[in-house]
């Protein structure tokens, strides 16, 4: 039996937080903007009417003026994103516990056994809309199908406040004549390469021969050929079935140029995971869950978490651990503009500490990396940070270690 699957996506969602405070804003085109001084002068979000007068999201101030010169611009709030999104996801708590947040505005729901007390899966989807809607100010788009890709794709076929069904049935008519680019993790160069191929639809890659989009993307085409013909099976990984420590321990960064490939990809999360894992020790804690979030030049997201087999508080299992994760949600094509790695799921240290990506000489001697990270805290908590690092992020140029510097207090 198929499972049925929702993804629900706010719509708006920054701009929707905004006019539930100020309500004046309806009326008028508006749009939350960054900071011009910081790299961040561009539009995040914008409301209906901004995108009726040609606004979208990523491009400049100065280019979305040029559009709709009356278009109101509004600072962003990311402590209310945070908390709205907390309330979604609460309410979307009611229907199932297998709930798996995609982005701050984007959810995932397994809703296969919810469907004997709530109804089929678009009724679950309509009463979660209304819900949004009437109690929290803002409107929600959803998809509903027999996997997670079709759902999200379901989800952004009809805007706003819309339920889609993509069904077995209908999906061929539905999503094989759309353009390629709407299907998920197709980004510019994948596209492209696509095209060469002669694929410029949906339909097209789900009859392409696998084996070309093997030797032509790589991993990545055999990916989205799985992904065009209905077969994604992937499960909806909740984080909510299992009651979590409260806190957390993360760091992000939004680096100097964006990342491209795995060596830059690769310094970006040694740096984070290094930084993460020292604040786990400082505090004699190990953790059991690694989350990820990533983000593209153009804003969009992607966040993603796995439970280790053990707790760890060691930077190369964290490190590791990220790089598996945004390789499965992540085309690698695809530039990077920012990266957060959060840890959770708190143990206290002691006991025996296993690395999850074992060499044969940490299986020798177990607690080696353990005793060499602990060294290293504390020739920084005398030195600085910047004291030792890892070779390979040593000369830089996407902008990790400037601020580093000398703290005798770590």
């Amino acid at each position: 039996m198929d499972h049925t699957i929702l993804h629900c996506d706010c719509n708006s969602f920054f701009a929707s937080v905004e006019c539930v405070f100020r309500p004046e804003l309806k009326t008028v085109p508006m749009a939350v903007c960054g900071n011009p001084e910081n790299r961040h002068g561009i539009i995040l979000a914008k409301n209906e009417l901004a995108k009726k007068a040609g606004v979208v999201t990523a491009e400049t101030v100065w280019q979305a003026r040029q559009k709709c010169p009356e278009l109101v611009l509004v600072p962003p709030h990311h402590q209310e994103y945070v908390r709205y999104s907390n309330l979604v996801n609460a309410i979307y708590q009611r229907y199932t516990d297998q709930v798996e947040p995609f982005s701050i505005d984007e959810s995932w729901l397994d809703v296969t056994g919810s469907r004997t007390l709530f109804g089929s899966g678009e009724t679950i989807a309509d009463a979660i809309r209304k819900a949004v809607r009437e109690e929290l100010g803002i409107t929600v788009s959803a998809g509903v199908s027999f996997n997670k890709i079709f759902a999200k794709m379901g989800s952004d076929y009809k805007k706003p406040d819309a339920t889609t069904v993509i069904s077995r049935e209908n999906y061929r008519q539905l999503l094989w004549p759309l353009p390629i680019s709407e299907m998920i993790f197709v980004g510019k160069a994948s596209r492209t390469a696509l095209r060469e191929l002669g694929i410029y639809t949906i339909g097209d890659l789900a009859r392409a021969e696998p084996s070309l989009l093997l030797a032509r993307l790589g991993k990545i085409g055999g990916v989205l050929s799985t992904y065009a013909r209905g077969e994604d099976q992937s499960p909806v990984t909740s984080i909510y079935d299992e009651p979590e420590e409260p806190k957390s321990v993360g760091n992000g960064m939004t680096f100097r140029r964006d990342l491209s490939g795995e060596d830059d990809l690769r310094i970006g999360v040694l740096y984070l995971a290094d930084s993460v894992a020292a604040r786990l020790r400082r505090h004699g804690l190990r953790c059991r869950t690694v989350a990820v979030t990533v983000k593209d030049p153009k804003f969009h997201t992607v966040s993603k978490q796995k439970i280790l087999p053990r707790s760890t508080d060691l930077a190369k299992t964290i490190a590791e651990a990220s790089l598996e994760l945004i390789r499965s949600c992540w085309n690698p094509s695809s530039p990077i503009r920012s990266i957060t790695i959060t840890a959770s799921r708190f143990h206290e240290s002691g006991g025996d500490q296993l690395s999850l990506f074992q060499s044969a000489e940490e299986i020798k001697d177990p607690g080696k990396r353990e005793r060499l990270e602990q060294a290293v805290d504390q020739v920084r908590s005398r030195y600085g940070r910047s004291a030792v690092s890892f070779g390979r992020i040593l000369k830089n140029d996407i902008g990790i270690g400037e601020k580093d510097g000398r703290n005798p207090k770590g």
